[in-house]
């Protein structure tokens, strides 16, 4: 390709970025704190592409002389372009319950465990729950109403798990944490649907038939579906 069509290509795929990082489409990538970076490479891109456009026009209106003979690009490199209209126009959903099932529960020993508010219920986190739960087992949440939100997996006994994906950079990387369901569960759920589950810490644990590391239960007392959150992915070994 020629120096201009590199140049569109450069600034489609700086848009690209831009757009990513400006509508939220970026967080099916890479991890909220990626942003910036991301929205400064798609700036610099765009502003290359621009200035090596205005570089070429004028080399273009220069005398006939300095001009040495331009060849004609073939016009198949114009697919280069399609993978960034798949990104702009196809966005690919988040890891669910496919993932979930077939890659055993990433839980980690947390390092700490920060103070609670006096909140009912108190929201938390699958990864943070989890983590008090076999960790802490349970001591600074016992005896309190919790809510809880993530999406539904299924085990191949149709055993029903409350999941989050937790991100360490990007998606690429993307592991589940597992929460094991009990008490007031609702008789039908569907894989990939997100709940808001409240209830109460349990002691019951269980292992995950994949790598065999711990899974907490939790006490169901009350279910209900809700929308996919902005950010489908849980940033909390990140913090």
């Amino acid at each position: 390709m020629n120096r201009q069509a590199q140049s569109v290509v450069m600034f489609l795929v700086g848009a690209a970025l831009l757009h990513a990082g400006l509508s939220g489409l970026y967080l099916r990538y890479v991890k909220a704190g990626l942003q910036p970076l991301l929205l400064a490479s798609g700036a610099v891109l765009v502003l290359t592409a621009l200035m090596t456009l205005w570089y070429e026009r004028r080399k273009r209106h220069a005398p006939e002389e300095e001009h040495g003979h331009a060849h004609r690009e073939p016009r198949i490199s114009w697919l280069l372009v399609l993978p960034l209209f798949a990104l702009i126009l196809v966005a690919p959903p988040a890891l669910g319950s496919y993932s979930a099932v077939r890659t055993g529960t990433a839980l980690q020993k947390p390092y700490a465990y920060e103070a609670l508010p006096k909140s009912d219920p108190l929201p938390l986190s699958v990864v943070d729950y989890a983590g008090r739960a076999v960790y802490d087992h349970g001591r600074s949440i016992a005896g309190r109403r919790l809510s809880i939100t993530g999406f539904v997996a299924l085990d191949r006994g149709g055993a029903p798990y409350l999941v989050r994906m937790a991100l360490n950079c990007c998606a690429a990387d993307a592991q589940p944490v597992k929460i094991a369901l009990t008490g007031h569960v609702p008789p039908v759920l569907e894989p990939d649907t997100w709940l808001e589950v409240t209830g109460s810490y349990t002691a019951r644990q269980t292992r995950d038939p994949v790598n065999n590391g711990p899974i907490p239960y939790f006490m169901v007392t009350e279910a209900k579906p809700v929308p996919t959150p902005h950010d489908p992915y849980d940033e909390t070994w990140n913090q």
